[in-house]
């Protein structure tokens, strides 16, 4: 076999294998990407069955304690725009101090971080805004107005960090997560007391808000400079 025979062989077994490698690659971006789709679509589920679902079972809990309206549950004659701005003020305020907290490189081991988990899904600002508002509503709603009558502000605060997963015995580091966003919803849970249904929801949307805006920016931050 000639030397120039065995160089053509071994360009077209290159190039060949170099197209083998593109198609690889652009059909596992592919499925990557129908992946990250198909994982959004189901948190904008979650996010509607929060804010459609989870009032109703917070709704008959009140209820069946102590008979309520309605309207009663919703605190529709307490919707007070000071209360509100409270709420706001202090959902933005705790959210960047939470945010300081999570920066820390303590966080850095973990594997599960938060900021990391958002930045594998193609969320936008619209997408944060909007479960921001659904946890807002569905979750105080359940939480503040239908639980803590039965069960007081502190338990009902430890079972809501608990329940999001913030409180694990088994790792404590992770737990770390749940004693940063404790206090945030212990005062949360008084201050429904004090100024009613609305602060809770406004600094619990203003919160999460915050916290998907900057998460998401970072992650567009992060794409671009790959780029």
């Amino acid at each position: 076999m000639s030397q120039q025979l065995k160089v053509n062989l071994i360009y077209r077994r290159s190039f060949r294998f170099s197209w083998t490698n593109i198609e690889v690659f652009f059909l596992s971006t592919k499925q990557d990407t129908e992946k990250k789709l198909t994982n959004i679509y189901k948190i904008r589920l979650l996010g509607l069955v929060t804010l459609l679902l989870f009032p109703l079972p917070g709704f008959f809990l009140l209820d069946f304690f102590h008979e309520t309206s309605w309207t009663e549950f919703f605190q529709v004659k307490n919707i007070d725009l000071i209360s509100i701005g409270y709420g706001l003020e202090f959902g933005f305020a705790y959210a960047f101090i939470a945010y300081l907290f999570m920066k820390a490189p303590f966080f850095d081991a973990l594997p599960d971080r938060v900021d990391r988990i958002l930045t594998n899904l193609p969320l936008t600002y619209s997408d944060g805004i909007f479960l921001s508002v659904c946890a807002g509503i569905g979750e105080e709603l359940l939480f503040r107005a239908g639980i803590q009558p039965l069960l007081g502000p502190w338990i009902t605060s430890v079972v809501f960090v608990a329940l999001h997963g913030y409180l694990n015995p088994w790792n404590w580091k992770f737990s770390m997560y749940g004693l940063i966003v404790l206090p945030f919803i212990v005062i949360l849970s008084f201050g429904f007391i004090h100024f009613g249904l609305w602060f809770s929801i406004a600094a619990h949307f203003a919160y999460d808000a915050v916290l998907f805006v900057i998460m998401i920016k970072e992650k567009k931050s992060l794409l671009f400079d790959k780029s």
